[in-house]
């Protein structure tokens, strides 16, 4: 009986272990298996906003925590810049035999660095953190530019999606009354050919727009991580199209952007190389201080010595010259970075004013004239007046104004979004605080 209690109790605890060792396994591989942090856990319908968009991108962006890591790592580098030299321990033996004679010594030696080496070195490290935190400043604007257009590029998505299934129910209706009208005797049935090849065409389109609104939606969420398309509505914010700051402005506004600091900050490191490299050419003194005990005799001495490397040969020339020359192509790396910085200001500028522009227009001119070119021809049709290859060409216009639209109110999307990599802005897109451009 007691044989049989003990191998019950014996099963019943290594099942309690196997429970407790597989649930240890699986919490100690919950944070290696991928994808696994990648997962979207609001799984709530409310609506997303830009604003929320952009802060979930940038408290859950896998790159930017990349970049926090790079700067803990600079930490790190900075806490080790300012060790000092550990003393050296170390003892001399003089023959084997304590018969014959033996001399044993004992030093400790210290390493002083000269030519403040440990204040040049700390420097640097500094300099080289603040790099670091300046890489991440530039990860956070580009990736708040990336979102601002992955959003965009989203709504935009959508709203082709809403012209694609209207163009399908006014092919469809326009098919049904090609249909009638062929049954009247009052068109020929090469006309509901035509109005079926038309409704296919609308079809295609649809779904192709469906498959762009959900390609769109799964790159916006792959900004905070996630790997499922984003399922939440986006909201379309108030957007000021004619609030576009100037181009002399945005240039003021340049020198105050995370590239430029960025590139300050590389010569200042730069510059910081180069007096650590001055400082190591000062040699370092080594100060001995040990006792001397002579077996035979039973007489100590103590020993004290000093050390001085003599630079007759390396007195770091090299790294003196290197970082000299570090030094000029840092200054030549933050003039092509302000170069390039002002061309695409420039060119996103043009962009924005152009589609600007174009949006205006279709606004106030293209977009009426054309819905009223197409409700004219669908009323014609009915009465008799028109054919259907009016109303067809009157259906293609409309539809490729409002396509035009679209392609517009992206262009212009997506230069603001080239903006926000430089210059930063409030988070409604449209409303930058500056005064409107005269026509």
């Amino acid at each position: 009986m007691q044989s049989r209690y003990f191998v019950m109790g014996a099963a019943v605890l290594l099942a309690q272990l196997i429970s407790f060792s597989t649930q240890a396994a699986e919490q100690q591989g919950a944070s290696f298996t991928i994808g696994e942090s990648a997962r979207s856990t609001d799984t709530s319908t409310a609506p997303l906003t830009l604003g929320q968009a952009i802060t979930q991108a940038l408290s859950t962006s896998p790159q930017l925590r990349s970049a926090a890591q790079s700067v803990a790592i600079a930490e790190g580098a900075r806490v080790q810049a300012g060790m000092r030299p550990n003393p050296e321990l170390s003892l001399l033996r003089e023959g084997m035999s304590s018969t014959t004679g033996r001399t044993d010594t004992y030093q400790l030696s210290q390493l002083l660095e000269l030519g403040d080496k440990r204040g040049a070195r700390i420097k640097f490290a500094e300099q080289d953190q603040a790099f670091v935190r300046g890489d991440t400043n530039v990860a956070a604007a580009e990736l708040r530019a990336n979102v601002i257009a992955a959003y965009f590029e989203a709504l935009t998505a959508r709203e082709h999606v809403a012209l694609a299934k209207e163009s399908l129910t006014l092919a469809s209706k326009a098919t049904n009354a090609a249909g009638r009208r062929v049954a009247a005797g009052k068109i020929s049935p090469l006309e509901q050919t035509r109005s079926s090849v038309a409704e296919a065409g609308a079809r295609l389109e649809l779904s192709q727009a469906l498959a762009d609104a959900a390609l769109a939606k799964r790159h916006l969420a792959a900004f905070w991580g996630s790997t499922q398309p984003e399922e939440r509505p986006l909201v379309a914010p108030e957007i000021n199209l004619a609030a576009i700051p100037a181009l002399p402005e945005l240039q003021t506004r340049l020198e105050a952007s995370p590239q430029m600091q960025r590139a300050r900050i590389q010569i200042a490191r730069e510059e910081a190389r180069l007096n650590l490299a001055k400082a190591d050419r000062v040699p370092d003194l080594t100060v001995t201080l040990g006792r001397k005990k002579d077996s035979l005799t039973n007489v100590s001495q103590t020993v004290v010595g000093v050390a001085i490397p003599l630079p007759l040969f390396n007195r770091n020339q090299g790294n003196l010259l290197s970082a000299l020359r570090r030094v000029d192509k840092a200054r030549t790396d933050a003039e092509i970075e302000y170069l390039n910085a002002i061309q695409a200001l420039a060119d996103a500028h043009q962009r924005a004013t152009v589609s600007q522009e174009q949006i205006e227009s279709m606004r106030k001119e293209i977009l009426p004239a054309a819905q009223s070119a197409f409700d004219a021809a669908v009323t014609g049709f009915e009465l008799g007046k028109f054919g259907f290859i009016d109303v067809l060409d009157a259906q293609r216009t409309l539809f490729q104004s409002r396509a035009q639209y679209l392609s517009a109110l992206s262009a212009r999307f997506r230069s603001l979004a080239d903006l926000e990599r430089f210059i930063a802005v409030e988070n409604n897109v449209g409303n930058l605080p500056t005064d409107r451009n005269t026509k």
